[in-house]
């Protein structure tokens, strides 16, 4: 049986763009993204902390250290430029693996860059 576990999360990130015209998705700054271990195109849960609204897309990398945080097609009517949200994603693993795996977790500053 394979469990599906919390694998990643930026936490608390300023959605910086809403691009309603778009074909979907979220743009995650890459530095953003190789520090929480995504990938493009990996699903992602967006938790909008202002409005409560959850939501599931995938992600494209952005601009290394631009900060940008955009919600793209279908998915900007749920955000507003400025919301704070959570950026999760999730793995797929044995109870074993499940019970040692440390998950990585992100928490970047009010401009959305890496704390060092």
């Amino acid at each position: 049986m394979l469990l599906e576990i919390f694998k990643s999360k930026i936490h608390r990130v300023k959605v910086t763009q809403a691009e309603l015209h778009y074909v979907g998705s979220v743009t995650i700054d890459e530095a953003l993204m190789e520090a929480a271990n995504l990938i493009a195109g990996e699903k992602v849960q967006i938790v909008n902390i202002n409005n409560g609204e959850r939501l599931e897309t995938y992600v494209i990398k952005g601009q290394r250290n631009s900060g940008v945080i955009c919600l793209n097609g279908p998915a900007a009517r749920k955000v507003h430029v400025g919301d704070i949200v959570i950026i999760i994603a999730y793995g797929y693993m044995s109870p074993e693996e499940a019970k040692t795996f440390e998950p990585a977790m992100v928490f970047p500053d009010e401009n959305n860059r890496l704390l060092l």
